[in-house]
């Protein structure tokens, strides 16, 4: 999802000495040791073979340079970016974090399948070090603005790829992760289909509209304030890519825009999206959906809210997440996905 201030990472460093010896642990048995869960087999792509890996090979990213031996076999990915860029890519991590503002845990459901025998070394905040040098991986990848704090522990790990940011730039992280991979032709294809496929439904949408494209809102009931997602973010680029327009509210390039049940006015638009992350309870939704101000809206009245998975609007970031948003945008604007 589009980074939040409320969400840099708080580390809490584990003891020198029980790091020391999960690090030394990892480094002495070497990457294909014994003692760790392998990858589920049969574990295929969905975008196909790759071409020659190319490797050893030297990958430049956030936090310096990363030389990797070998074509990556044991991944450890910390955010749900990257899992979904690694499982589209045909690889089953060893080790992996849930959403960080999923507080019930597990891994994303649209992954489902996708993902057996992966442990779970989270939480996203203060991933388990000790448990990913347990893991044996051959790379780990994340982002400098979520785990730059541990980045030298991490790499003492293992070979570690650092994108800079999340939500926004997924197109470029897919770019960095697959060439650490050694997948980059697998990665171009996906792009290019997904690219594809979102310009298709732009012109659908735009021909069932008489030619003129509808406005699109994105609404996501957190606990705390309520946020309107804007073009800077993940969802905002997938909406982009449509060429769905945007309400003035959100027709800036940043990422999120906090909201009073007051100004939730800001949020009409002829398509209105709403996410719920984790537990309603926590959030507004109830009190500002009961307002005066949200009934007023034309969305509400015309009957074009549309709940949507919070788990690929916000924190899925990558291809396979964008495609079941293409699906939905598809619904709510009356016409067919396109293949």
């Amino acid at each position: 999802m589009s980074f939040d201030n409320e969400s840099v990472i708080m580390h809490k460093r584990l003891p020198a000495v029980l790091l020391a010896a999960s690090v030394g642990t990892a480094l002495l048995t070497g990457c294909g040791g014994s003692g760790a869960p392998e990858p589920a087999a049969g574990t295929t792509s969905p975008v196909g073979d790759d071409a020659a890996a190319g490797f050893p090979r030297s990958v430049q990213h956030a936090m310096g340079t990363a030389e990797i031996e070998n074509r990556p076999q044991r991944v450890v990915v910390l955010d749900s970016g990257e899992l979904d860029d690694v499982t589209l890519l045909g690889i089953t991590p060893v080790g992996a974090v849930s959403p960080h503002l999923k507080t019930t845990g597990g891994f994303p459901s649209y992954l489902k399948g996708e993902l057996a025998g992966t442990k779970d070394v989270g939480p996203m905040a203060e991933p388990d070090l000790e448990l990913i040098a347990s893991l044996k991986p051959d790379l780990i990848l994340s982002s400098k603005v979520r785990h730059e704090k541990v980045f030298d522990k991490l790499n003492a790990i293992a070979p570690t790829v650092f994108a800079q940011t999340t939500g926004a730039p997924w197109k470029d992280n897919l770019t960095l992760y697959a060439k650490a991979l050694g997948k980059e032709d697998a990665a171009r294809k996906a792009l290019a289909d997904y690219r594809a496929r979102a310009a298709k439904l732009g012109e659908e949408i735009k021909a069932k509209d008489g030619g003129t494209m509808p406005t699109a809102s994105v609404v996501r009931f957190v606990a705390g304030p309520t946020r309107l997602y804007q073009r800077a973010s993940f969802s905002g680029t997938v909406l982009q890519d449509v060429g769905l327009r945007r309400p003035a509210s959100q027709d800036v390039d940043s990422a999120m825009l906090d909201v009073s049940p007051e100004q939730i006015d800001k949020a009409d638009a002829d398509l209105v999206f709403v996410t719920v992350a984790d537990d309603p309870a926590k959030t507004q939704q109830s009190q500002v959906q009961s307002t005066p101000v949200w009934q007023s809206l034309n969305a509400v009245k015309n009957g074009k809210v549309f709940n949507v998975p919070d788990e690929t609007w916000m924190s899925g970031i990558g291809v396979q997440a964008a495609d079941r948003m293409l699906n939905d945008i598809a619904e709510a604007a009356g016409v067919d996905a396109p293949k």
